[in-house]
């Protein structure tokens, strides 16, 4: 079983990424699917999830900046990053998990499958 995390790269304030999220070795299609972030000298942190019946949570800092989808016929999960500012600089981490209850989607401890990190760096 793999997540393989990519799209990460150096972008202005002010733009736009797309990372995505490969799944590989099972089918994640009734898997809920989330994406966290660390800083350097930061703990991880939520950034989105989206459910196995399509349902979207966001964090209030990238509400409205950022989207999540996913295409389970590809057993990829996708994360448009938007406006972006400096503040979102992060290895953003792709995490799949399955029967957790909506008042833990937030916490990373509740995600059983974790891809390594994609670096998003953005200049000021």
């Amino acid at each position: 079983v793999q997540l393989q995390a990519s799209g990460g790269g150096l972008v202005q304030a002010g733009g736009s990424l797309r990372l995505s999220c490969a799944a590989s070795g099972r089918t994640f299609s009734n898997y809920d699917m989330g994406w966290f972030r660390q800083a350097p000298g930061k703990e991880r942190e939520f950034v989105a999830v989206i459910r196995w019946t399509g349902g979207t949570l966001y964090a209030d800092s990238v509400k409205g900046r950022f989207i999540i989808s996913r295409d389970k016929a590809k057993n990829t999960v996708y994360l448009q990053v938007n406006s972006l500012k400096p503040e979102d600089t992060a290895d953003y981490y792709c995490a799949a998990g399955r029967g957790i209850i909506l008042s833990a989607l937030q916490s990373a401890s509740r995600y059983a499958y974790w891809g390594q990190g994609t670096q998003v760096t953005v200049s000021s």
